[in-house]
């Protein structure tokens, strides 16, 4: 029985733990993940939407991937590092480099999922529809993991990050599907 309650002790502690860790990073956390997946989908869905193959999509969303979930950290570091500098940051002392890191993490983990599918040889078509799906309530997912931490209904919170990154999988698909059709006329 002792071990018992001394690991159920050890479990609540982590989870408080894990909490404090999300109440600090929740900010970070929510902008780089939100970010993460609606640029990786952006770069997707305007990929498929001209038709390139899964190796074009794979190599575009990598890039993007890595190159701006890295500048959206180090932004992240130099915004805070400067809001110090001049005394401007909130009365709870931060961590630019904590901050940075946990917006680059979240960016790169979150945002590789529209990627994952691409991965499967001859499945474009199917690969973009399990990418939309799984982009869409990951967006879902997300946003409602915001109301652990803020005072929110989880399910306006996952519909407001859903319909903003839907909005942008939208656009970036049609503008896809608009300038491959405008290059193919263009050329011929």
């Amino acid at each position: 029985m002792r071990i018992a309650q001394g690991t159920r002790g050890r479990v609540f502690g982590m989870n408080a733990r894990i909490k404090r860790f999300l109440e600090y990073y929740i900010g970070d956390i929510v902008y780089g993940a939100n970010d993460g997946i609606i640029t990786t989908f952006a770069v997707v869905a305007g990929a498929a939407g001209a038709g390139f193959s899964a190796h074009i999509i794979i190599v575009l969303g990598i890039a993007n991937l890595i190159a701006d979930g890295f500048s959206m950290g180090a932004s992240k570091y130099l915004s805070l590092a400067s809001e110090q500098s001049l005394e401007t940051a909130r009365s709870q002392a931060r961590s630019p480099l904590g901050d940075g890191i946990a917006t680059f993490v979240s960016f790169v983990a979150v945002g590789a999922l529209p990627l994952i599918p691409f991965f499967t040889p001859g499945a474009e078509m199917s690969a973009f529809l399990v990418s939309s799906a799984a982009t869409a309530a990951t967006l879902f997912l997300v946003g409602s993991a915001r109301s652990l931490v803020i005072n929110k209904n989880p399910f306006v919170a996952g519909m407001e990050m859903l319909l903003v990154g839907g909005a942008a999988a939208i656009i970036a698909y049609m503008l896809g599907s608009f300038l491959q059709a405008f290059v193919i006329s263009a050329w011929i």
